[in-house]
């Protein structure tokens, strides 16, 4: 499922750094955001509104498709519905996701892993023992969460009443998606961004910083795995700031 605003016409922000697609001369025109693994579509929700709020066109498909493939594949599909060119952000296994995209003008990996040739979010590990332990395994070979140590893993810096409706939302999930290796690189040949969560619980803020390099640029946070619950709208302040060109990028 994907939900879409209109663009009315956002203010005048940019990034200021080298690697800026407004910088390259691309006129970014929407946003597409891909969440992670056990995620929703609907954990964006308070991100797009304020997107929305702004003009902003968002898009924010499903996935949950049974393989790395089939997600970019669907990803993809929303991407060239565009029109033009989209600023593209990954959450966590949704770094796996648009590294595989071609198409986008900017990619913003946020808490994301950010593979590189034959490698998967798997083989890069990184996951806390945390986030393992937390992982109940059900029938027919599907997991899920444990809710209350969701809203530890997850979302430790966002309200009880918020972190616990994001905690209600997530999904049993099928084995096998993090196993995925992308067929391409997209942070090799498209503007890239780096957003490292220094508190989080779920992927070692050490693998992001590694990771982090692979990218145009970089931006540390004192939050947790899941900003866009904890501070969504610092999350679509970065988001508007890299779609148009301005004097300076400080979020």
């Amino acid at each position: 499922m994907c939900f879409w605003r209109d663009r009315r016409g956002a203010g005048d922000h940019g990034c200021g750094r080298s690697a800026c697609s407004a910088e390259l001369g691309i006129f970014v025109n929407g946003v597409v955001l891909v969440h992670g693994l056990y995620h929703d579509p609907r954990h964006f929700d308070l991100v797009v509104g304020e997107l929305a709020a702004a003009g902003v066109e968002v898009a924010v498909p499903e996935l949950h498709r049974g393989s790395l493939l089939a997600d970019t594949k669907a990803v993809q599909a929303v991407v060239d519905a565009m029109g033009e060119p989209p600023l593209v952000m990954g959450h966590s296994y949704g770094g796996a996701v648009i590294t595989g995209l071609t198409g986008a003008a900017h990619l913003v990996y946020l808490a994301a892993f950010v593979p590189a040739e034959g490698e998967s979010a798997a083989r890069l590990g990184g996951s806390t023992k945390r986030l393992a332990s937390s992982i109940v395994h059900d029938g027919d070979s599907l997991t899920h969460v444990d809710s209350a140590a969701a809203v530890e893993v997850f979302y430790a810096d966002a309200p009880i009443e918020r972190a616990t409706w994001a905690a209600s939302l997530l999904r049993p999930q099928k084995p096998g998606c993090g196993r995925g290796v992308p067929k391409r690189q997209s942070w090799q040949d498209t503007p890239s961004t780096y957003v490292i969560c220094t508190q989080d619980r779920a992927i070692e803020p050490g693998l992001q910083r590694e990771m982090s390099r692979r990218c145009s640029s970089a931006l540390t946070w004192h939050t947790s795995h899941s900003p866009f619950i904890s501070q969504p709208g610092r999350v679509a302040a970065v988001l508007r700031s890299l779609l148009l060109p301005s004097s300076g990028h400080s979020q």
